[in-house]
């Protein structure tokens, strides 16, 4: 037994499990979405029975909550390679709009489980301050490319971190309705699109 091995606690123990029931969890919420899911429906479709998923959840929103959360805390830095690359203002925003394609394209069913969350938290209080959370991390994860392209553009931004994320979301939700429904050049009209309104962000 290694050092490592003896030093994890039940607790520890007890995370792990958590998490590769969210792992586990995630592609059925994100195909049949909030309200179709049931406890019962997401054990039938991972290894774990539904009785070992009751254990670690006390009900279906106590584990809807923990997979979004888990599921955001990894992808909150997805565009950190796309800042740290930049060199130019063109060469980010390019970048950017690059990597809102892809993750509309390899991560479609996880996005329309948030929207769906966040939607399903007008109407149900105990989801509010979670997606209010989550909301916030990705409004900073926006932030810092608008405010790293703002630099590299030798201007200051224009809009607050609140409307410039209110924006792009807007736009990459669009895109993502119209993707889901396989509508022609979506993806590349999402990338016009970024190019077209990240000027705008920036004070003349």
């Amino acid at each position: 037994m290694t050092t490592a091995t003896a030093r994890r606690t039940p607790a520890d123990k007890h995370d792990e499990r958590r998490r590769a029931l969210a792992e586990s969890a995630l592609q059925t919420l994100g195909d049949l979405g909030y309200a179709r899911a049931s406890l019962r429906e997401i054990a039938n479709n991972s290894e774990f029975s539904h009785g070992v998923v009751h254990y670690y959840f006390r009900d279906k929103l106590d584990l809807i909550v923990y997979c979004v959360r888990h599921y955001k805390a990894t992808c909150v830095h997805r565009y950190d390679g796309v800042v740290a690359d930049a060199t130019t203002a063109d060469g980010l925003v390019a970048a950017f709009a690059d990597k809102l394609v892809e993750t509309i394209v390899d991560e479609a069913p996880m996005h329309r489980l948030w929207y769906d969350l966040r939607s399903q938290s007008m109407f149900e209080e105990s989801l509010r301050e979670a997606v209010l959370q989550i909301d916030q991390t990705l409004e900073e994860m926006i932030w810092r490319v608008v405010s790293t392209y703002a630099a590299l553009s030798g201007r200051e931004p224009a809009l607050t971190p609140h409307a410039a994320y209110g924006l792009l979301d807007g736009l990459f939700q669009q895109a993502l309705l119209e993707h889901l429904c396989e509508r022609e050049d979506v993806l590349d009209r999402l990338r016009e699109q970024v190019r077209g309104l990240m000027p705008m962000l920036l004070q003349a």
